[in-house]
């Protein structure tokens, strides 16, 4: 489906109307190249689209699928014209975490160290990059699939998607996952959600701030497309600034956060796209965003 769609863009917008096209090829474990990509990256218009297109494995956060997800999410990071990262994915799993079939042990220890470190590195990656980046789910996101969740700065979900950290159920505590989630909504519910692995529903995981909103599924797309629209008509060194002070803060105390931001609000102050929006607001118009990081 998702390579049906990138047929059916091109066709419709042209090839030349888009800033990115990235297929990135997975492997079999016998090491022979598989044509169907793990992810489908689109970028248009500023929003880049990365679809993980695994459905028959769930989704699994295996080595190249991390790998593939994370180079996806830095190409070009630093490209004035990417101005919001979109995950979504095919099929009814959104993911289901880690590829169980590695972390036996024929894998072995190092193996399973790059598997974790790897994912470490795409969690924080997300956070640490200047542009926002919205989960898409439509499905059940279990495990490192839902620490992805709690990872991204926005999520929006359909009713019928479910969230969980079962791990503890087949002798594998979810202490990884549990980083995100733990920051994510209040820690009796994260605890209660990484001591039984019982799911929690779209509407729970809305209630206790694991997710952003929750939409039907025939507006999901719509939906997190119109926020990703909203961030776009924003100046992305605005947005770059005051993401990355918002996550330094909070892991500050008070006076910390405050005198921190207060520092950053005069920085942000004398960047031109804070003068220009400080003008446009006076002279009642609609500022023109240079994105300058000056």
């Amino acid at each position: 489906m998702a390579l049906r769609m990138i047929g059916a863009v091109i066709r419709r917008c042209g090839l030349q109307s888009y800033t990115r096209l990235c297929l990135v090829r997975r492997y079999s474990s016998a090491g022979q190249a598989d044509p169907k990509p793990l992810t489908v990256c689109l970028q248009q218009e500023g929003i880049r689209r990365i679809t993980l297109n695994n459905p028959r494995q769930r989704n699994a956060l295996s080595l190249a699928m991390l790998q593939s997800l994370q180079n996806d999410i830095l190409r070009d990071i630093d490209d004035v014209a990417l101005r919001v990262i979109i995950i979504a994915a095919e099929g009814p799993v959104f993911s289901s975490g880690h590829n169980l079939k590695e972390l036996t042990p024929e894998y072995g220890k190092d193996y399973h160290t790059e598997v974790f470190n790897t994912c470490a590195k795409l969690m924080t990656s997300i956070q640490a990059i200047p542009v926002p980046v919205i989960a898409q789910v439509n499905g059940l996101a279990t495990a490192a699939g839902c620490q992805l969740v709690a990872s991204c700065d926005i999520a929006v979900a359909s009713p019928k998607s479910k969230f969980a950290t079962p791990g503890v159920n087949v002798g594998l505590f979810c202490s990884t996952p549990a980083v995100a989630l733990g920051r994510a909504v209040p820690r009796k519910v994260a605890l209660e959600m990484l001591f039984t692995g019982e799911p929690i529903t779209a509407h729970d995981a809305l209630l206790h701030g694991l997710i952003s909103k929750v939409v039907p599924e025939e507006n999901l797309d719509t939906e997190t497309t119109n926020i990703a629209h909203k961030i776009c008509h924003t100046s992305r060194s605005v947005v770059a600034l005051g993401k990355a002070t918002f996550y330094r803060q909070m892991a500050q105390n008070l006076d910390d956060a405050y005198r921190l931001t207060s520092q950053i609000m005069v920085k942000n102050l004398a960047l031109k796209d804070g003068q220009e929006g400080i003008a446009a607001f006076s002279q009642k118009r609609k500022p023109v965003w240079t994105n300058s990081v000056d």
